[in-house]
């Protein structure tokens, strides 16, 4: 029996899209925001088309993100940070707030998010996944908010 099979498409042409990234661990998160800016390019996005907003890290993504959905300036965003684990449970509560935050972002407005805050053990980890051994992240969050606009456009039938 035939069926509707639906598929994203990797084209970003005249998407708007807003990257919100975290300043903490800024070493690991600006190789992911050149990643995410390249990924973007790479499919189609022009630079006039991209807003990025800088906060003081992952604690603050979910408002930020929230904000940028409610604008309905934009298509899509990306959600970029770093969170390392260290010797105290700060790193359970932060990671996993930004990440519950994140996603009802998303749940609520309709408006695709990508969760690029990498939640490693260890700095090698973060560093494997913002470029090195691994890929990068920033890379793969821009390819997964292109498809998923894709996606919900032929839902929406638009």
């Amino acid at each position: 029996m035939p069926h509707l099979e639906i598929e994203g498409a990797l084209q970003g042409e005249g998407l708007r899209v807003a990257i919100a990234v975290a300043r903490f661990n800024s070493f690991i998160t600006d190789r992911l925001l050149a990643g995410a800016l390249d990924g973007l390019r790479r499919h189609g996005v022009a630079e006039d088309d991209v807003t990025v907003v800088r906060v003081p890290g992952s604690w603050e993504l979910p408002v930020t993100v929230k904000a940028l959905a409610e604008s309905s300036k934009y298509d899509a965003i990306i959600s970029l940070g770093a969170v390392i684990r260290g010797d105290t449970p700060h790193f359970d509560y932060v990671a996993g707030e930004a990440a519950k935050g994140v996603g009802q972002v998303m749940v609520s407005t309709g408006v695709p998010v990508a969760f690029g805050v990498l939640t490693t053990n260890t700095l090698e980890q973060a560093i494997d996944r913002a470029g090195a051994k691994s890929g990068n992240k920033g890379f793969d969050a821009a390819t997964t908010v292109i498809e998923m606009v894709s996606v919900l456009r032929q839902i929406r039938g638009k």
